[in-house]
């Protein structure tokens, strides 16, 4: 009754790794107040666009879904902080057989294959493989066709996703007072989405690719940029959280690099990495306190 995309997407939204991005930071870590983002609501963001962008384009929305509801199943606790710290760890350890580094997408794609062995298509997989761009500017490469449309639909509509939401939620946090008039394509964060999202439909009806025009390219990677200088830079300078929660990682990772403290089913260099990285924020903040303080302070 189902196709191998509706398939695709039931699995990763059954699987525990999706569950646990509801506890997982996007940008603010730990904020006081129910309506900043996680990881998950950033997730269900890139669906819902892609979805919109698919219908109106024609194109295979499961596989749309399915892409972008898998595509950050393998992002670390605390963020982007947290992907940075276990990076710079495992890079620090010189491996000549191992990893040697860490990047959430591949993470991704090792929890769909190995970890909770879903057997997705090929077409998902490959669409969760290509997703991230980091800060790197957009560019019409980023909308051919490399594996599938509906993969090169869920890579644009990510950031279209990210820099709204994350500009909501910095206005909201008091980081940022105003909007510069540049980014101003409309009114509300609704306003902004919809212009964004109906360029991208215009620009791509009678093209092979998914195209924005060259006006909305160049204001999403000015908004990018302006975010990165803004927000995402200045955040770590601000809240020395930031920098709490990068050694909390960087800690717990090279605890579990140390003989018998790994659960059983993980082992080694790349048991230390799943384990970590799979981790939910307060999951890891109970775990770090568990290894580095007394049980008779628990309580205090």
């Amino acid at each position: 009754m189902r196709t191998c995309f509706q398939r695709d997407r039931d699995r990763i939204l059954h699987c525990k790794a999706f569950r646990r991005l509801k506890h997982k930071t996007q940008v603010f870590i730990d904020p006081l107040g129910d309506h900043y983002r996680t990881r998950l609501t950033h997730t269900l963001e890139v669906a819902q666009i892609g979805r919109t962008v698919g219908r109106a384009l024609q194109l295979n929305e499961d596989l749309i879904e399915a892409i972008a509801l898998g595509h950050d199943l393998g992002h670390t606790p605390f963020g982007h902080a947290g992907e940075n710290a276990l990076d710079e760890a495992v890079g620090a350890l010189q491996l000549e057989d191992g990893p040697t580094g860490f990047r959430h997408y591949e993470q991704s794609l090792r929890i769909v294959d190995v970890l909770e062995d879903l057997n997705l298509s090929h077409e998902t997989r490959a669409g969760i493989d290509g997703h991230s761009k980091g800060r790197a500017h957009l560019s019409a490469a980023d909308g051919e066709v490399k594996s599938t449309v509906e993969a090169a639909v869920v890579r644009i509509c990510d950031r279209i996703a990210y820099l709204n939401h994350d500009l909501d939620d910095a206005l909201r946090s008091g980081m940022i007072e105003v909007i510069p008039g540049e980014f101003r394509v409309g009114q509300t964060h609704s306003d902004r989405i919809g212009v964004m999202v109906e360029d991208l439909i215009y620009n791509s009806l009678d093209s092979d690719d998914i195209r924005l025009s060259a006006e909305m390219l160049e204001i999403l990677n000015a908004l990018k940029e302006w975010l990165f200088i803004n927000v995402y830079l200045e955040y770590p300078v601000r809240f020395p959280e930031i920098g709490k929660a990068k050694r909390l990682v960087a800690e717990l990772f090279r605890m579990y690099l140390e003989p018998g403290r790994l659960p059983e089913g993980y082992e080694g260099v790349l048991g230390a990495i799943d384990y970590v990285a799979g981790m939910t924020d307060r999951f890891a903040v109970e775990d770090y306190r568990r290894f580095t303080l007394p049980s008779a302070w628990d309580d205090r």
